[in-house]
């Protein structure tokens, strides 16, 4: 479970210039926090030796500062977000690792009571199943944020020494900490103050290890969503179709008996009456204009994980598709689609074969992608933007 991760800012130079992490004043600021963070540390029961192997050599990241403030939950276009993460190629490796890990699923499905697709989607969601589970060390990453981050030290100082209690405890030794610039780490990317909270033991060897044990990553995650009020053999929620002439309220939190919204016009999507059980609320991601969804208890246990509508709403989604439901038609409010994994990969081969220099063609867009999309777009005389989504696609598989 991971803060609102972010991956890039468009407010680095602002960063850089506060933290001027090459200079000798903020390289003895940084030691000065270290020292204090050393103090409290071993006031919560981490050995010296500890502290100091975690932390030998350990200079400040100006690129986790910089990270902080790029959100993609926040930032990224609903339709961007779900694209990528809620993908065929999602679904298929899904279904294929639930089967591999069934007995897994099964049992923690069973301690917890928690949908085993849901448990699944999270997964998926937070690492591509244990794929991408990330690369910074979190002493480094944590202590930087603790020290020299512009807002949230307090909760950085307290993820950091939660970090080196799980290696104090013998859970985890420090060189195996690596994982988000914000310190999520494991197959199911939990805070360390998360982790030490409900991390549970899922494969019997009496030690809770989210990042080498499948069975523990998925048995946490099922505590984790039970913890947030999961209701067992409970639907998260479902498209629906709201009239034109309605001012009604909605979000996840106005919450109304489903005879409330029946007499205000709401159907189910396909037409249907509406069905399900307890209160429920109206989401409306993308505003009036795009899909409507009424989401229940379930879907606020995914939004804890997160705090984020578009990665509850993914989670949702990619909970229903690895159930075997069809894809959903939701008519986002764009005439420029967002584009799946296969997608961005096919764009960024085609972008290849028009010479452009942007490196292998893997479905991740970068700076060079992004600027080889905006020459092709100034060529055609669009905005140019450097966004990879359906309408420079198209213009590419056109020829033009």
């Amino acid at each position: 479970m991971s803060p609102r991760r972010p991956h890039v800012s468009a407010f680095a130079c602002l960063f850089a210039f506060a933290l001027a992490p090459a200079g000798a004043q903020a390289q003895a600021d940084f030691q000065s926090c270290l020292g204090g963070l050393r103090a409290e540390a071993l006031g919560r029961g981490v050995a010296a030796a500890t502290f100091d192997r975690a932390m030998a050599g350990v200079t400040p990241d100006p690129k986790v500062v910089e990270a902080l403030e790029f959100q993609p939950e926040f930032k990224t276009p609903i339709w961007d977000y779900l694209a990528a993460l809620v993908d065929a190629q999602k679904v298929a490796e899904g279904r294929a690792m639930m089967a591999r890990h069934a007995g897994a699923l099964a049992a923690a499905e069973k301690r917890f009571g928690v949908d085993r697709f849901a448990i699944a989607a999270v997964w998926g969601v937070e690492s591509d199943y244990g794929k991408l589970t990330g690369r910074n060390y979190l002493p480094q990453a944590l202590s930087t944020l603790a020290c020299t981050a512009p807002r949230r030290r307090d909760y950085f100082r307290s993820e950091f020494l939660a970090a080196l209690q799980i290696v104090q405890r013998g859970d985890l030794p420090a060189e195996k900490l690596r994982g988000s610039w914000a310190g999520a780490f494991g197959q199911t990317q939990f805070m360390p103050s998360t982790y030490l909270r409900l991390g549970v033991d899922g494969d019997g060897d009496g030690r809770s290890d989210l990042v080498a044990s499948v069975p523990d990553a998925l048995h946490s995650t099922a505590h984790f969503l039970a913890k947030a009020g999961w209701e067992s053999g409970a639907r998260w929620g479902y498209p629906v179709r709201v009239p034109a002439t309605y001012a009604g309220p909605s979000g996840r939190r106005a919450k109304q008996p489903l005879a409330v919204w029946a007499s205000r016009g709401l159907r189910r999507a396909d037409g249907s009456a509406l069905s399900g059980e307890g209160q429920a609320g109206l989401l409306r991601p993308a505003g009036e204009e795009g899909p409507a969804f009424l989401v229940f208890k379930n879907y606020d246990a995914a939004f804890s994980y997160n705090g984020a509508d578009s990665y509850a709403l993914a989670i949702s989604l990619l909970s229903d598709r690895l159930r075997g439901a069809p894809e959903p038609a939701l008519a986002w409010p764009t005439d420029d689609r967002g584009l799946s994994r296969a997608e961005r990969k096919e764009l960024q081969e085609r972008l290849i074969a028009r010479g452009y220099s942007i490196g292998e063609a893997d479905g991740a867009i970068g700076a060079l992608t992004r600027q080889a999309i905006a020459d092709y777009q100034g060529k055609l005389g669009m905005a140019r933007d450097g966004r990879a989504g359906g309408r420079v696609l198209d213009a590419l598989r056109a020829g033009r």
